[in-house]
């Protein structure tokens, strides 16, 4: 049931693809419609359609992708029917769009100011002095601190979540009709994702702006929405009120993303007593100095006197908000960068004593997989090269590494035949899947997991998680797993340590943890979770 009058109405709609894509349609005979102060999520896996829909909606589609038939009405206006000028006037002024990696979208040679200003700027409003007082009016709104500093900020000098309330102010400047959102929380903490889907909602009360959410997080789904539409290869299979797509779900594949959604209750523990330590890290200590741009010579104590150690086949998940120092701990336990102070111990090999001429033959004991493989995987070079240069950097025969290459690829769910193509033509999960094999590729003992599916579809999450643990099961595999999705934490961990500005305030098995938190961090971080009770 509709809030209001439609705002966004879309009839029939269908979407070509190029000749050479897997399948003809990216949508398929849509409809949809979102009313006055109404938030409508649309859910489903990668290739789904939902960010080509919100492309449609303000026109930029890629080139070769075009509209075959139906409509889209914003306010009762068919704007498929606009031309260059009607699409530049629509956006922003009747329509905002926030995307979901704010760096990208923003200009990072200009500061916070000018790039809001320029919204008023490119549509003709107001004078030089109306514009940067309102910019600071929209700061203030979106709840940043401090306006006056961030105004004068570039992007680089904010924090990810100050990035993406900065995308917000500049979204919702005009006052548009309708907000899309495309994944705006993903990639951020749950205490931070919480501020800005509270932030969201409050202004979608308050100025009656019809959103459209688009999202793979269930969660974020259960916190926000109203309705909730779910797309399966550019079809709509089900849509309805929020508590009944979630608690009643009629199609078997929103039932099966359910299903795929992690539990926060944490399976039974491994028994691992008597298992030998393979890593332990001892009062790791690491500083970074600087000038800021709210302090000078600023120094962040990044880890501050960190210890806990790792049991063969235990993984232990180091879960914190953005900033807490997390990457950092894991880096210098990589040694990609070198802690101030502190002992790393691999097995018997005292990890953190050896210099880098000596490092080099030992780095194969512990690996890493990354956050996102696309960026770590080299576009030019076949995933076989990718998999087999690490052994043969270390020695091994060439054509013995890229047989091993081979195997491991079925080990981790990929055809043989997946050695002798390029990054770009796997999706998402395949390739962390070949991010995955690149670091057993070395024989590790440790295995570093740096929020290695928090980018992923809920069902191809899923698909990882079981991939992992059945891994460290036949390999022995200590994994230091590093996420901001408690969720995860709770399905994948056998202890958790939860770190807050360099320190770790709790460390205890995941069971323990999740059930009787100690410390007030760790009780404000679950607290945070989106959906917690609609999901529970």
């Amino acid at each position: 049931m509709l809030k209001g009058s439609p705002v966004l109405s879309i009839e029939n709609l269908s979407i070509g693809l190029p000749r050479l894509a897997d399948r003809q349609y990216a949508i398929q005979n849509l409809s949809l419609s979102i009313g006055q102060g109404e938030t409508l999520c649309v859910v489903g896996e990668s290739g789904s359609g939902k960010s080509m829909t919100a492309m449609a909606t303000i026109g930029l589609l890629p080139n070769g992708v075009q509209v075959l038939s139906g409509s889209i009405r914003l306010a009762g206006t068919d704007i498929l029917s606009l031309n260059e000028a009607g699409w530049c006037d629509l956006r922003g002024r009747e329509v905002g769009t926030v995307f979901q990696e704010p760096m990208t979208s923003l200009n990072p040679v200009m500061r916070i100011t000018d790039q809001i200003a320029e919204t008023f700027r490119a549509h003709g409003l107001l004078s030089q002095a109306e514009r940067e007082k309102r910019t600071l009016e929209l700061l203030t709104e979106v709840n940043l601190p401090q306006p006056e500093l961030i105004a004068r900020a570039y992007p680089h000098e904010l924090s990810g979540g100050q990035r993406q309330r900065v995308m917000i102010a500049m979204a919702l400047a005009l006052e548009p009709k309708l907000l899309i959102t495309d994944e705006p929380t993903t990639a951020l903490d749950v205490t931070t994702q919480a501020q800005v889907l509270r932030l969201i909602d409050n202004l979608r009360r308050k100025k009656g702006t019809a959103v459209l959410f688009i999202t793979h997080d269930f969660g974020v789904v259960a916190e926000i929405a109203d309705r909730v539409a779910v797309l399966q290869q550019g079809q709509l299979v089900e849509q309805g009120p929020v508590e009944d797509v979630l608690r009643r779900p009629q199609h078997p594949y929103t039932q099966r993303l359910l299903a795929a959604v992690p539990s926060l209750t944490p399976p039974p523990a491994k028994p691992l007593q008597g298992s030998p330590i393979l890593l332990k890290v001892e009062s790791l200590t690491k500083t970074y100095g600087g000038r800021g741009f709210f302090k000078k010579n600023r120094k962040v104590q990044a880890a501050d006197a960190v210890s806990f150690d790792i049991r063969r086949g235990e993984t232990l998940g180091l879960v914190g908000e953005s900033g807490s120092g997390k990457s950092t701990v894991g880096r210098c336990v990589l040694r990609l960068i070198e802690p101030d102070q502190g002992r790393i111990g691999i097995g018997e090999l005292p990890f953190s004593d050896l210099s880098q001429r000596e490092l080099r033959p030992h780095r194969r004991k512990i690996q890493i997989v990354f956050q996102d493989p696309f960026t770590s995987l080299n576009p030019r070079r076949t995933v076989g090269h990718i998999i087999s240069e690490g052994p043969i950097m270390q020695g091994e025969k060439p054509e013995e590494a890229l047989a091993r290459t081979r195997a491991l690829l079925a080990t981790v769910g990929l055809p043989e035949q997946a050695a002798d193509r390029y990054p770009h033509e796997f999706s998402g999960g395949q390739r962390q899947r070949i991010g995955i094999a690149r670091a057993l590729a070395m024989r590790p003992d440790v295995l570093v997991a740096d929020e290695a599916v928090s980018a992923l579809d809920v069902s191809v999450q899923a698909d990882i998680l079981t991939l992992i643990r059945n891994l460290q099961k036949e390999l022995g595999l200590a994994i230091l797993f590093i996420t901001h999705d408690l969720r995860v934490a709770a399905q994948i961990c056998d202890r958790v340590a939860v770190m807050q500005k360099g320190r770790i305030v709790e460390l205890a098995e995941t069971a323990q943890l999740f059930a009787a938190p100690q410390n007030p961090y760790t009780r404000q971080l679950l607290a945070a979770v989106p959906g917690m009770q609609r999901m529970t």
